[in-house]
C-alpha cells in the first residue's frame, strides 16, 4: 500500500485494486491530480461536515471521468451539505458498505460524524475522523472531579464524562476489529498538556501496524511526533509524517 499525506487528515491509500481518499479538504502539494489518474476505482470518504473534513470539491472529481464511489457520514446529508444523490452511502454508526472490492463500517465519533473501519485485501485500515479524548488536558495536574470551561472549545464539560465516552467508543470498535494495519488518528497539540492521552489509549487497546498522525496542522508536524515515544514503546512503526504530498509505502 502507497500512502499519501495530503494535508491536515486528509490521506490518500493506494492498493493493488483501488484508490481509497479520506477526509480531504484542501491540497497544498498539488498531489490530487496525480491520484486521480489511476485506472483503478476510487472511494471518497469524508467522515463528518465539518469544513477541515469534507470540501465539496470531491463531487468534481467524478468529471474527469474515473470510477468513484463516494461513502460519506449521514451527517453531511442532515446538516445540508450534500444532496442525497452526491453519494454512494451515507452512513452513521453502525452503518456498513460493502462490494467486490472494499468491506466498510461506520463507527462512532467523540464529535461528529464517524470513524472508519475499512477491510480490503486481507488488510484492516482504521481512519478516525475526530474521534479523539478531547479533553485530556483537564484529566492531569491535579484534577479531581467537575465542570471545567475549555477556552479551545468555548463550552463547558466534564472530562471524567467525556473521557469515559471516548473509551465508550473504542469498546465499540473492538466488536468490528481489534487490529488495525494502519490506523490514521489525531495527534492535536491544540489540546494542551496530554494531547497524546487519545493516542496512546487507543494504541493500548489496539494492535497496530502503523500508527499515522493527523490533524496536526495548526500546531505544526514536529507536535505530532510526540507520539512516536510511545508507539516506539510498544513496537508500532510511527509515520513522521514532515510535509505535505509525503508518501510512504507499507505492508506488502
Amino acid at each position: 500500500m502507497r500512502i499519501t499525506y495530503i494535508f491536515h487528515s486528509g490521506f490518500a491509500i493506494e492498493t493493488g485494486s483501488c484508490v481509497m481518499v479520506f477526509d480531504f479538504w484542501m491540497d497544498p502539494a498539488g498531489v490530487m491530480p496525480g491520484i486521480l489518474s489511476t485506472d483503478k476505482p476510487i472511494y471518497v470518504f469524508s467522515s463528518h461536515f465539518h469544513e477541515d473534513h469534507f470540501n465539496k470539491d470531491i463531487f468534481s472529481w467524478k468529471n474527469g471521468g474515473n470510477k468513484i464511489t463516494y461513502i460519506l457520514s449521514k451527517d453531511i446529508l442532515k446538516r445540508r451539505r450534500a444532496a442525497k444523490e452526491d453519494a454512494d452511502a451515507w452512513l452513521a454508526k453502525g452503518g456498513a458498505w460493502q462490494d467486490g472490492i472494499i468491506d466498510v463500517h461506520a463507527a462512532g465519533s467523540t464529535d461528529s460524524g464517524v470513524s472508519w473501519i475499512v477491510k480490503i485485501g486481507g488488510k484492516t485500515i482504521f481512519h478516525a475522523g475526530d474521534l479523539n479524548n478531547w479533553y485530556a488536558r483537564f484529566l492531569a495536574d491535579g484534577y479531581d472531579v467537575g465542570l471545567v470551561h475549555s477556552a479551545e472549545f468555548d463550552e463547558t464539560v466534564d472530562p471524567v464524562k467525556e473521557e469515559k465516552r471516548y473509551l465508550g467508543e473504542l469498546k465499540d470498535i473492538r466488536k468490528i476489529a481489534d487490529s488495525f494495519d494502519i490506523a490514521m488518528f489525531p495527534i492535536d497539540g491544540r489540546i494542551g498538556n496530554g494531547y497524546t492521552r487519545g493516542g496512546r489509549q487507543f494504541i493500548e487497546r489496539f494492535k497496530v501496524g502503523l500508527f499515522v498522525p493527523m490533524h496536526f496542522v495548526a500546531n505544526g508536524f514536529e507536535s505530532a511526533w510526540r507520539m512516536d515515544e510511545f508507539t516506539s514503546a510498544k513496537n508500532i512503526p510511527f509515520w513522521r509524517i514532515g510535509r505535505e504530498g509525503e508518501c510512504i509505502d507499507f505492508g506488502d
